[in-house]
């Protein structure tokens, strides 16, 4: 392969591989996979997107905005991936991991085919892990360099919610499917050319692993021109928000510990400053609780929007892996974001200077009250943080570094 012209450069030609569809950007991964494929574009790649319509995130495509534009292509296969309750319990007596396996789907694959054997890919993004069941089906019908793009370490999102698990039958169970999906995430760990990273962090931790391949890290990166401040006569008064799909165990085992042990403390010290909580698929249980000073939005339409509204952000995360983009968001909005040392896990910023840790229930008063009684430090937090994301998080230099990278690979190639 001869090294790449300027036309062809930019002509560079990616397809992205999904295992959600990446729209709405109401969650982190959709906002990830969606503004770097749009700083990829902007920056003169030809981006193809095929991925996966699943019950649990399905999106009407009609309802995909004219302005989500910056694909050549759009492909989307519809599968259903729940959990079936007897599948789950054959799983038990099998090596296969059953994280992955709900994600195999042979119309999903003959779509693939027939992308990759009618288009001459220069590189297939794989987004997540649960795309490596497609590698194989990828190499036979193709030379396209292989990128995992990495969101999280999969199995450790799993080893910390089963530590954290209380209810042993629970834990055991979690236990076991969490040893399948690390094993398989170690067997394939070398599947692919290249590695993507989104921190440094996770990059060291592959590395040790066992990954031997090509690699980079590039964070998740904002598209910063939509993150505007809004006025402080806008926002709602001592107020502190919370936003985070229910339906994702971290996120839910969080707010509760937060609402168990963060907040009678707190609303007893300060009861005049209301709890807002949005996020889709809030159970019913928790609305129905009637905690004293707590609102529960449930899904809202812009989380900008809700975000902006309030001075004070808390993020009480204590499983999980990757990099949270919530956190990210609050930052580049100029609020003070509350979290733990695993919640800002990934983002290099510092304490007390972006963002405020606190790892206890006592630390989480003691930091919140800190913050309201304070507001020439939640100022100077604001700024900073919104400093720190414009320099780090930019999806367009992000996209840049990316596309160097790769242009390497295409003129380097060592297959």
């Amino acid at each position: 392969m001869c090294p790449l012209t300027d036309l062809e450069y930019l002509l560079m030609r990616i397809l992205q591989l999904c295992k959600k569809f990446p729209y709405p950007l109401r969650d982190g991964e959709s906002i990830a996979v969606t503004y770097l494929s749009r700083a990829l574009s902007d920056q003169g790649c030809e981006v193809t997107l095929l991925a996966m319509n699943t019950q649990k995130h399905y999106t009407e495509l009609s309802s995909i905005p004219d302005d989500y534009d910056h694909y050549k292509a759009i492909h989307c296969t519809e599968i259903d991936n729940k959990i079936n309750p007897i599948d789950a319990f054959k799983n038990l007596f099998s090596s296969e991991s059953y994280h992955i396996k709900r994600f195999i789907s042979k119309d999903y694959e003959a779509k693939l085919i027939e992308l990759i054997t009618t288009n001459d890919y220069d590189v297939i993004q794989l987004e997540t892990l649960y795309l490596t069941p497609y590698i194989e089906i990828i190499k036979k019908h193709s030379n396209a360099i292989v990128a995992m793009r990495s969101h999280n370490i999969e199995f450790e999102i799993w080893e910390r919610i089963t530590k954290n698990t209380s209810f042993w039958l629970k834990k055991m169970y979690l236990k076991h499917l969490t040893k399948k999906l690390k094993n398989y995430e170690l067997e394939t760990l070398n599947d692919y050319d290249y590695l993507i990273a989104v921190s440094d962090r996770d990059l060291k931790k592959f590395k040790k692993l066992g990954y031997k391949n090509g690699a980079i890290s590039t964070p998740i990166g904002l598209e910063m021109k939509n993150y505007i401040q809004i006025d402080k006569p806008k926002m709602i008064p001592n107020s502190i928000c919370f936003i985070g799909a229910m339906d994702w165990v971290p996120n839910r085992e969080g707010l509760e510990w937060f609402l168990d042990n963060v907040w009678p403390t707190f609303n007893k010290l300060k009861p005049e400053v209301k709890f807002y909580v949005a996020g889709r698929n809030t159970p019913q249980e928790l609305k129905s609780r009637n905690i004293p000073g707590v609102v529960f939005m449930g899904e809202v339409p812009e989380a900008i929007t809700f975000i902006n509204s309030h001075p004070l952000m808390v993020v009480p995360l204590f499983s999980g892996s990757g990099t949270r983009v919530k956190i990210l968001e609050g930052m580049a909005l100029c609020r003070t974001i509350v979290t733990t040392s695993l919640g800002k896990e990934g983002i290099e910023g510092e304490d007390g200077k972006h963002f405020l840790v606190a790892d206890t229930a006592d630390s989480f008063v003691k930091a919140l009250s800190y913050a309201l009684d304070n507001q020439e430090v939640m100022d100077a937090i604001g700024k900073e943080a919104n400093q720190y994301v414009l320099t780090h998080y930019d999806h367009g230099r992000i996209a840049q570094k990316l596309i160097e990278k790769y242009d390497y690979l295409l003129a380097h190639p060592y297959k």
